[in-house]
């Protein structure tokens, strides 16, 4: 298995009078071709590992190596740059630009990338939306969907430049059952069926389940790994 993904003894401290510790002592390795579940109670440092994991903010202490790059070497041009190409992004909330339609929605990190040409772009970002089953909401402007359209829509939008890994912080929290099963399914399906890696943080323990693996966090520190099949 190719590692993607290796973090060595890596920490987040928050300078204060008495200082914070978000996370700390994390020795995570992720390969190609997995579904990692991130779990823990509530305030464990979960999201902020997945935000160090994302290059979404600096570690105070240890190493972390992303698709072969060692980010503690890169300046933040750099660190830009890796996300773009490399990390796909999806969040509780959507973020969708409410002013935008779904299918400009999902163009923007292409023309931020500026790789491909604008008819380019139109065809591909028109092309993730039919695979997610929104071919027939593409001039459609967010606030037109439903909550679970919507979420289909960012995940469109963190596969846009096509990055290997895929790192997503509750993405059915804020989702009914069925639209949760949905994403579920569809995040499944990007690491099991497209090749990718998907890391998601999420307090739905039959979601952490069916990962592939399960990383518990308690207290900021690695509690255990689980297989889940």
């Amino acid at each position: 298995m190719k590692t993607l993904v290796e973090a060595r003894d890596l920490g987040r401290v928050l300078p204060a009078t008495v200082p914070v510790t978000l996370v700390e002592n994390i020795d995570l390795t992720i390969g190609d071709n997995e579904f990692v579940a991130i779990t823990g109670p509530s305030g464990s440092g979960k999201s902020s590992l997945l935000y160090l994991l994302g290059l979404l903010d600096q570690p105070s202490h240890g190493s972390l190596h992303i698709a072969g790059h060692d980010t503690a070497r890169l300046k933040e041009p750099e660190r830009a740059a890796l996300r773009l190409e490399s990390i796909g992004f999806v969040f509780q909330f959507h973020f969708l630009l409410p002013e935008f339609s779904v299918r400009a929605n999902v163009e923007l990190p292409m023309r931020k990338l500026a790789r491909l040409s604008a008819s380019q772009r139109r065809a591909r970002a028109e092309e993730l939306l039919d695979s997610l089953g929104l071919a027939d909401h593409l001039d459609k402007l967010p606030e037109q969907l439903s909550g679970g359209q919507r979420q289909r829509v960012a995940i469109a939008r963190s596969l846009a430049n096509d990055p290997p890994l895929l790192f997503a912080d509750e993405p059915t929290g804020s989702l009914d059952t069925q639209s949760s099963e949905q994403v579920f399914n569809i995040l499944d399906e990007l690491v099991h069926q497209r090749g990718k890696t998907v890391v998601a943080v999420t307090h739905d323990l039959d979601m952490a389940d069916r990962a592939d693996r399960r990383v518990h966090l308690v207290d900021g520190r690695l509690a255990d790994h689980t297989e889940s099949h």
